[in-house]
């Protein structure tokens, strides 16, 4: 099978045009996304053109029209430069969007229909089985043994056996299970405070806010003179309620003083 070359430019002749801008172009002109065909819609003719060269990109030399009988006069856009000064990536995420957007609504449907897993099974009430604790263990192992004949001292049946053993594992895992317990009121309590701590910021703002507080912050009354503030009433203390024991202080005080400077 013979080897398919690529497009490559084989002239260096040109139209003597200065180079054709993607940036100036209608981006639904044009074609460079990556692994395809490079191609362009001619400037002069109109018509849809590959895009030939790897670095140096001309317009592949054609006639002006492709109908058959026709005089082949070559178009004046043949050996165009190209130069690509756009971002190919955004481009090419814009195009498809708006091919997209373009296409009807029945063909963006998938082909496969997916459909949900259908819910498994109720278990039946017969074979519901209770949570498995450290007390119900302890009570089935106790019940058995009072029951059994053949449970004495160390030896056990069958089924004590398996009751034994259930209630050994109970107790090898209410740690865990204490400590899940006690992890689920924390987060719980934790839970409950984050959605109470907003109405009760407001009720505080509410008991030492308000308009009547503002009020009273924001008055200032004059006092008249020779009159007593109402910061320094007589229910202020003027003297200690344990003179002796104050006045006891203050000479230890003093001694401690003393002793001090004279150091």
């Amino acid at each position: 099978m013979p080897r398919k070359r690529p497009g490559r430019v084989r002239t260096r002749n040109t139209n003597r045009r200065a180079p054709l801008l993607l940036s100036t172009m209608a981006p639904q002109d044009y074609n460079v996304r990556p692994g395809e065909t490079k191609s362009i819609a001619c400037p002069d003719c109109r018509t849809w053109r590959r895009i030939m060269g790897d670095t140096v990109l001309k317009i592949r030399e054609h006639p002006v029209s492709d109908e058959q009988g026709a005089k082949s006069t070559t178009c004046p856009g043949s050996d165009q430069l190209v130069v690509v000064n756009i971002d190919v990536r955004r481009w090419q995420v814009k195009q498809d969007r708006l091919l997209r957007d373009a296409m009807p609504q029945d063909n963006r449907r998938a082909a496969q229909q997916f459909y949900k897993p259908l819910p498994a099974a109720a278990v039946p009430v017969a074979r519901i089985k209770g949570e498995v604790t450290l007390e119900t263990t302890r009570q089935s192992y106790l019940a058995h043994r009072k029951g059994c004949t053949r449970c004495v001292g160390g030896q056990h049946c069958t089924d004590g056996g398996i009751l034994g053993r259930r209630y050994v594992r109970a107790l090898q895992e209410e740690p865990a299970r204490r400590e899940a317990r006690e992890q689920l009121e924390r987060k719980a309590r934790r839970t409950e405070r984050e959605r109470t701590a907003p109405s009760v910021r407001t009720a505080q703002w509410a008991k030492y806010g308000g308009l009547t507080v503002e009020t009273a912050n924001n008055r200032c009354t004059p006092r008249l003179p020779e009159t007593r503030s109402e910061f320094s009433g007589p229910q202020l203390p003027l003297s200690p309620n344990d003179e002796a024991a104050h006045d006891q202080r203050q000479a230890e005080l003093g001694k401690q003083y003393a002793a001090r400077t004279s150091a």
